[in-house]
């Protein structure tokens, strides 16, 4: 259901604590236990851990600070995997898994509230330095864990309390509470040799990809760094609160309705057949051939939707694929006929009544909207056909128009009000940010012209700001090699370093086991990067709309949107039913229960899950990014088009999931007014489905490709104003030179003599004396001065 992929982004869903370790990481939850009860022993014999009084608890955990410091490396790797098995909640002393999660939840806050973090931050710095380790690791022709031990111990205890810490429970005591503000806080504040955590994590990311650091355990990176941004910034529920905060703060009316609350009540969509798909039914019919589902009426269109999805038979799953292989890409049957239903399966409930469906909400789901461009055009083509002339840009003379016509601006300003105050024109200078009107935020450099709020998305903005194109290329270049429909190249990034063993496999057993752990690798490597773009994009676009720009700009030009579509490129349905992984193994499962023998039968079985909502949250992800790089931008628009990827997109919609659905009609929507009236006269059902879906604009003729912006003007015009608009943002809001060894020299005598000098405030009482002594008693060669101006 669609309320899957919000729990995914945001609070208080966590992504499984699993997904940090890879299977080939088993056998160190046994050492990790070794390590820790060989010292606890020496020190506290007799009893267990969850024995322990709390202040008995502190007074350990500080024995173990104290140990982290010693020089010894194999002594202090020791001390890091007892740490590191408190976290993981002692397990070894607990009979369930929910015993497992209340100790690694206590554990986490006593390791925090005792300083255990900074201390870690110091180690994770200290490994990242050590040009040994790199250096050893870049001439080996194989890297495996062992390479990768210390970080990867490092960072597993990292994450767990980020994540652990991160999460709200009813439960949580008020120190608890306290403890969860100061880390959020900490967090996102430049208290790590003057930059967030986030920036520390993003140098690890850019190191790996450059190839100076391949034994870096990027996945576990990737992992923190998300949830990192998650934690600082806050998920999308929170992005909801802080946009109606916003919206109360400059005056503006209440959002006409949740986002996230429409998309959860949508439905997947399930056109009736159009009269060419009836008609080739009834020859496919005469031959023989079994049609592709029952006619359905559109009145009966909801009642259909709740059948059980699961109860077609995958012989004819496989004949249609057939056919779809043959007749290519173009030559496709429209996917919206396909009946794959993403929903989990429960049995399937009777039909209701037709009674019930009058209760069902009536309408389209979205309030319109519209631009100021929209009203100008409006007012343009009004005053031509009642008046004969035009006003040019003017949107207030209303003077001889009738009366319905000013009824109707009135109507197109009460919609657009609140864009003109949060988005600004582009041939404007850039003005203030729209929400951050409060506290000064003073950045080494800064014009100092203007306040700025000092948020965790400003603060992580500045400081990416010097290296922001190398932070997306690397993010890029990792989803590429990460993605299924890429190619081994000797020369692309290896990714694998975190989850091949030292020991290859000898059996086919151990095999199947290596194939499933590096594709789920993989797979929540796709996850990360997806979530971890997403959150950057919303946040930026909240706090700055030319933080946003730059970001969205650095990655069209790093071509993400060919990538996407790339990655879109496969079968999409496989991809999202895959089963990469192995229930058993995962943690705490494999630590809390007995093992059962893994056979090859049961590794191609998989889990019980019809789909991995894993790939799912990663596809919807994707798509999402790609439609806030394309929105409103013709040029990027057009990228869509000579990509060809309308026909990737309609493989797409063969996944019946409302919001996955949503966003691939969003992006067709946006192009259909360059494929042409052929391919709308041929796929009327997606047309239907984008009217019915994806919200209206006000004045919009999508369907009909009539708009003046689907000529074909020089596109490359408006990147490039909108990148000079962003350069003038930059240089007058972040730009370090301006007071700098390197500033431009101001030759002008009127400018020079206009500027503000800052003078001590006793300046005034000795005045006269300084005019006497530096001016008046001072000779001046005025021959000599004009000598040189010649």
């Amino acid at each position: 259901k669609p309320g899957r992929y919000w729990a995914n982004c945001a609070p208080p869903y966590a992504t499984p604590n699993h997904e940090i370790y890879s299977y080939t990481e088993e056998p160190e939850f046994a050492l990790n236990r070794d390590y820790f009860e060989e010292d606890f022993r020496s020190h506290v014999r007799g009893r267990r851990w969850i024995e322990l009084g709390q202040e008995q608890q502190k007074s350990y955990v500080m024995r173990l600070l104290d140990a982290l410091e010693v020089t010894d490396r194999d002594k202090r790797l020791k001390v890091a995997r007892a740490i590191l098995y408190l976290a993981q909640g002692v397990f070894d002393e607990c009979d369930t898994d929910a015993d497992v999660i209340h100790w690694s939840r206590h554990n986490v806050f006593l390791l925090y509230d005792m300083g255990i973090f900074t201390a870690l931050l110091e180690l994770l710095s200290m490994e990242m330095d050590n040009n040994q380790a790199c250096s050893s690791a870049v001439r080996k022709p194989a890297i495996s864990l062992a390479d990768s031990t210390e970080l990867r111990v490092l960072l597993s205890i990292m994450y767990l309390m980020v994540e652990t810490i991160r999460l709200q429970t009813e439960d949580d005591r008020p120190e608890w509470r306290t403890a969860r503000e100061a880390f959020k806080t900490e967090l996102g504040s430049p208290l790590y040799n003057g930059e967030p955590f986030a920036l520390l994590l993003f140098t690890m990311v850019t190191k790996f990809c450059s190839m100076n650091a391949p034994h870096f355990p990027i996945k576990k990176v990737l992992l923190l760094l998300w949830k990192t941004i998650l934690f600082t910034m806050g998920g999308f529920e929170e992005l909801q609160e802080m946009k109606v905060r916003g919206r109360e703060r400059l005056s503006l009316p209440p959002l006409p309705e949740d986002s996230i609350k429409v998309v959860r009540s949508m439905r997947a969509a399930s056109p009736p057949a159009s009269a060419m798909e009836l008609i080739e039914q009834q020859q496919q019919a005469k031959r023989g051939r079994r049609s592709r589902r029952p006619l359905v009426k559109q009145d009966s269109l909801d009642t259909y939707n709740e059948r059980d999805p699961f109860k077609n038979d995958d012989a004819r799953d496989e004949e249609e694929d057939g056919e779809e292989a043959d007749s290519g890409i173009e030559g496709e049957v429209d996917p919206l006929d396909s009946d794959v239903i993403i929903q989990p399966p429960p049995p399937p409930p009777p039909l209701r009544p037709p009674t019930e469906r009058a209760s069902l909400p009536k309408g389209l789901p979205w309030a319109p909207k519209v631009r100021e461009k929209d009203i100008e055009h409006f007012l343009e083509t009004s005053r031509n056909k009642f008046i004969g002339f035009t006003l040019g840009n003017d949107t207030e003379t209303l003077v001889g128009l009738p009366r319905p016509i000013h009824e109707s601006v009135k109507t197109l300003k009460q919609v657009r009000r609140e864009i003109s105050l949060i988005i600004p024109p582009l041939s404007s200078p850039p003005p203030p940010p729209p929400l951050n009107t409060s506290i000064p935020l003073s950045p080494p450099g800064s014009s100092g012209e203007e306040d700025v709020d000092e948020t965790p998305t400003e603060i992580v903005y500045l400081g990416m700001l010097p290296n922001l194109s190398q932070y997306v290329i690397a993010l890029l270049k990792l989803l590429l090699a990460a993605a299924p429909t890429s190619k081994a190249k000797t020369d692309s990034i290896n990714i694998l370093a975190d989850v091949l063993p030292e020991e290859m496999p000898i059996t086919v057993l151990q095999s199947m086991k290596l194939g499933i752990d590096v594709n789920r690798h993989k797979e929540i490597i796709v996850k990360a990067i997806s979530a971890l773009l997403l959150l950057l994009l919303k946040h930026l676009k909240l706090n700055h709309i030319y933080q946003f720009e730059i970001v969205s700009q650095h990655l069209v030009f790093a071509n993400c949107i060919p990538l996407i579509l790339k990655f879109f490129n496969q079968n999409i349905l496989s991809y999202i039913s895959a089963k990469n992984s192995i229930c058993v193994l995962d943690f705490p499962h494999c630590v809390v229960h007995e093992m059962p023998e893994l056979t090859a039968e049961s590794l191609e079985a998989g889990d019980r899950n019809q789909f991995c909502w894993r790939n799912l949250f990663s596809c919807i992800n994707l798509l999402r990014i790609l439609n806030k790089l394309t929105k409103w931008k013709h040029s990027r628009t057009m990228m869509l088009v000579v990509f060809k990827s309308a026909p990737i997109l309609k493989r797409a919609l063969k996944v019946k999931q409302a919001m996955m659905q949503l966003y691939v009609l969003k992006l067709l929507k946006i192009q259909t007014k360059y494929l042409g009236r052929q391919w709308r006269k041929s796929n009327m059902k997606t047309m239907s489905a984008i009217y019915q879906k994806v919200r209206h604009r006000l004045n919009d003729d999508w369907a009909y490709g009539n708009d003046i912006d689907a000529r074909p003007w020089d596109f490359q015009a408006e990147e490039c104003a909108l990148r000079e608009s962003i350069e003038k943002f930059n240089s007058r809001r972040y730009d370090k030179n301006q007071n700098g060894e390197f500033a431009p020299v101001d030759n002008c005598l009127q400018s020079v003599l206009g500027q503000r000098v800052e003078l001590p405030e006793d300046f005034h009482y000795s005045y006269e004396m300084w005019l006497e002594r530096e001016v008046f008693s001072q000779p001046i060669q005025w021959e000599g001065l004009l000598q040189q101006a010649r």
